[in-house]
């Protein structure tokens, strides 16, 4: 179970990532996209489920927005109406900031009921009114620990330019985090600068390394590829060429995530650094969404093979010898 390889700090975790449909979706629209999101789930050898809260971030550069935002649905409203046939639990993104502490009790009360796992993420923009600090965030989760987990976000570019991104991870570790999710990885040097500082100043702490989680994702087109610069994610200029030029990005994206993948798989595992991967599916294109899958069963495979991942039956992750799910949807 993901809670138990997170606190035994086990390699080899592997995450799907997704988002909400549109805050505007109708409702029996939405019953249609939870159910086609289903059937790709439930055959994955996965070990949680992310469902991200989308946030505006526009205020956060003057740069134009390549794709204009749409409000999603409340990520943890979808994963319990929509999504609790699927027995794989469930990790729910909310910026903290924008709740008071009484919200957030309530809400990880709830998460907790549901045997959901929270990540508390900063606020898109800084002038934004914060209601309940980061700090006091995982003081409210506290109460949750010894059935709990806790993740939070780190992002190698910001190490890249501040050269403080092993010092954000130990200080959210005292607050209580065990697990880092990462940003979208394309520059690998970027993530081997901050594992490398961040086991430096952990070995002079005295403190075991955090389990760190890689996003990979698959990248369709150049409008996608500006929307994750735009994003912050940055790319080098040998891929940005590589898709730029590529008969078929989608396949040439994939292909970079397993390379990248191959390379953190074997850094990780030489350096003793409890690792895992979260393959991000936030597109709405048929390709990018079959080549995502691609990328996580590949992936799941490329772990197995380390001796990082089990085998396992259908019957172990919710199918029956037919392949139908064992369990109804009761949405």
């Amino acid at each position: 179970m993901f809670l138990q390889k997170i606190k035994r700090k086990d390699s080899g975790i592997l995450l799907y990532g997704i988002t909400p449909p549109k805050a505007e979706t109708a409702a029996e629209k939405v019953a249609a996209i939870a159910e086609r999101t289903l059937t790709r789930l439930y055959p994955l050898d996965i070990d949680a489920l992310v469902v991200y809260d989308v946030q505006d971030e526009s205020a956060r550069t003057a740069e134009e927005r390549p794709f204009p935002f749409s409000n999603a649905l409340d990520p943890f409203k979808f994963a319990s109406e929509h999504l609790q046939s699927l027995q794989t639990p469930k990790i729910i993104y909310r910026p903290a900031g924008k709740f008071t502490k009484e919200e957030l009790a309530q809400w990880l009360q709830d998460l907790t009921d549901n045997k959901f796992y929270p990540v508390f993420v900063g606020l898109p923009t800084p002038d934004y009114k914060v209601k309940t600090s980061l700090k006091e965030a995982y003081e409210v989760w506290s109460k949750h620990q010894e059935n709990s987990v806790v993740g939070a976000v780190t992002i190698p570019e910001r190490h890249a330019v501040l050269g403080d991104e092993d010092k954000r991870i130990i200080d959210k570790m005292n607050s209580g985090v065990s697990y880092f999710i990462s940003q979208c990885i394309f520059n690998i040097e970027y993530a081997r600068e901050t594992m490398e500082a961040l086991t430096a100043t952990c070995k002079t702490s005295g403190i075991e390394m955090p389990t760190l989680i890689f996003t990979l994702t698959v990248c369709g087109s150049a409008k996608t590829l500006h929307f994750m610069e735009w994003l912050g994610i940055h790319i080098p200029d040998n891929l940005k060429e590589e898709l730029a030029t590529a008969d078929n990005t989608v396949e040439k994206s994939v292909n970079i995530a397993l390379n990248i993948a191959t390379e953190l798989i074997e850094y990780c595992s030489s350096n003793n650094i409890p690792f895992g991967f979260n393959i991000e599916s936030v597109a709405i294109r048929k390709e990018e969404i079959e080549a995502s899958i691609f990328l996580v069963n590949k992936i799941g495979e490329m772990l197995r093979e380390k001796g990082l991942r089990a085998e396992i039956s259908q019957q172990e992750n919710g199918f029956n010898h037919v392949g139908i799910p064992d369990v109804v949807s009761e949405s």
